[in-house]
């Protein structure tokens, strides 16, 4: 595939027609990606990057299996959801299969966040209850149904909050309210919501729904205490409201012994409600929403009828079976259970040897590195975080930084990560620590928050990538063509000048 536009105009291209709310990654020094493969991303040159940040390619990007379903089935038919076909109700049959018996009726839609503004739907018209309950930091989604219960999004100082949103604290046993010297924090967290609802009732309001990420993402990577779901679900199913489990992020096998993340909790847990999105079509918009008979018919009873255009069309269903065979046939929960557990391992031994590593958390390919100026007031590393993302990138590997502090690095990778790759991200991030540590030490205060690079770094010999054998080991370097199409000259920057 040939560029369009050298990076140059490609810049000034998206500043003049691309809303200014659209960020992109490492904004003041993107990168332009041109093709992807498994867990790697090439920009412009052919440079190769080890891709830790999209959950989204769940299989690996571009899988040809993928690619040939999607084709195969575009080449006979695409149509809505009203024609009678094969496609949605097989998929809706095998993906039930891997959910709790009771929860079995599927929606389809296009996206995250269409599956938790239908979950926020189905709950209220349930009880006929409208109060929603979410946990600080939470985010659910863009639509405006959803921004209102996404504390994430919330501008401080400006929004304010609708009165039919509650507020929990995020159940945080690092940084939050209860720690881990707690006698119960989960008992703890789980009270607070058992508050909001007395309090909701004393004001004569009725909840329809908790709502959660099963492993919080935005909100720095956050695995709720074993048992608070529970003591949750008993609460808020007391009050007559439902629980709705977000796996949008979280699902299909990334946490490796489950399939769903809220598994993680017990079998005793069910949530009434289960989003999900994201990986589910590896970069193909599809989404979904499970629930169970009950709350279907009482959905249905309202006499709307729910259609969605693209919902469960049937190519999206043909490439949504195909993640499923990937991920049964190519072992992909076992290879997350196998290298997210040597990672964790590694980055442990990283935490004892570093002292801006507060904290190591996580399961499966979904982990955490909480980043602290120091250890006892686990004061949030924000800047020192922002530098490290950037100085990963020079290193050619993608990371990003989240939670209310964004001094948490992600690591949610495609399911094909390697413990080839686990090694060679953790080596990289173990020199960038050093440099810092020791910089840090000698001229004390000389990050910005604003400018994450500023700090000087000696030249270091790049580590190679490590290598694949699917995978070209070289790139014809080529700046305007990317290595597959010859060069031509770029008129277009003086147009735009």
């Amino acid at each position: 595939m040939c560029e369009l536009y050298s990076k140059q105009d490609t810049l000034a291209l998206r500043g003049k027609h691309i809303g200014p709310s659209c960020k992109v990654f490492f904004a003041a020094d993107p990168i332009k990606i041109m093709r992807a493969q498994r867990q790697y991303m090439f920009d412009e040159e052919g440079e190769r990057y080890l891709d830790c940040i999209n959950n989204v390619a769940h299989v690996g990007h571009c899988h040809p299996e993928v690619v040939q379903a999607a084709l195969k089935q575009m080449e006979l038919l695409n149509t809505n959801s009203r024609f009678l076909h094969d496609n949605i109700v097989e998929y809706a049959k095998r993906l039930s299969a891997t959910l709790p018996g009771k929860l079995s009726v599927c929606y389809f839609t296009n996206s995250g966040s269409e599956a938790n503004d239908l979950a926020l739907r189905l709950a209220r018209q349930f009880r006929g209850h409208q109060d929603v309950i979410t946990l600080d930091h939470a985010y659910h989604g863009h639509l405006s149904s959803l921004i209102e219960i996404s504390p994430y999004k919330f501008r401080k100082g400006k929004d304010v909050k609708k009165e039919f949103v509650h507020v929990a604290p995020t159940p945080d046993t690092y940084r939050g309210k209860y720690r881990e010297n707690h006698e119960d924090p989960a008992k703890a967290y789980a009270d607070e919501v058992k508050k909001i609802i007395e309090e909701a009732h004393d004001s004569g309001r009725k909840i329809a729904a908790f709502i959660a990420e099963s492993m919080q993402s935005c909100g720095g990577q956050i695995i709720p205490p074993a048992g608070y779901f529970q003591k949750v679900a008993e609460y808020v199913r007391r009050a007559g409201g439902v629980f709705i489990a977000d796996e949008v992020q979280v699902g299909f096998g990334r946490v490796g012994k489950y399939f769903w993340s809220f598994q993680m909790h017990g079998e005793d847990f069910i949530p009434d409600i289960v989003t999900m999105g994201k990986p589910m079509g590896n970069g193909h918009p599809i989404a979904c929403v499970v629930t169970t008979k009950e709350i279907a018919e009482a959905f249905n009873s309202s006499g709307m009828e729910y259609f969605n255009t693209y919902g469960g069309n049937p190519v999206s269903c043909a490439v949504g079976l195909a993640v499923l065979d990937i991920i049964e046939n190519e072992n992909l929960q076992e290879n997350a259970v196998r290298v997210g557990h040597y990672l964790t391992e590694l980055l442990n031994e990283q935490k004892a040897k570093h002292s801006l590593i507060g904290d190591i958390r996580g399961a499966g390919l979904f982990i955490g590195i909480d980043l602290v100026k120091d250890h006892e007031k686990r004061t949030p590393a924000t800047a020192e975080a922002q530098h490290i993302i950037y100085k990963m990138k020079e290193k050619r590997v993608l990371l990003s930084a989240d939670g209310p502090h964004r001094n948490v690095l992600k690591i949610k990778p495609p399911m094909c990560f390697t413990e080839e790759d686990a090694k060679f991200m953790v080596n990289q991030l173990d020199s960038i620590l050093t440099v810092l540590e020791v910089t840090k030490a000698r001229n004390k205060s000389i990050i910005s928050e604003d400018a994450p690079c500023r700090i000087k770094m000696p030249r270091e010999t790049h580590e190679e990538l490590p290598s694949n054998s699917t995978m070209e080991s070289t790139e014809n370097h080529s700046r305007k063509r990317n290595g597959m199409c010859p060069d031509k000259p770029a008129l277009l920057s003086k147009r735009l000048k």
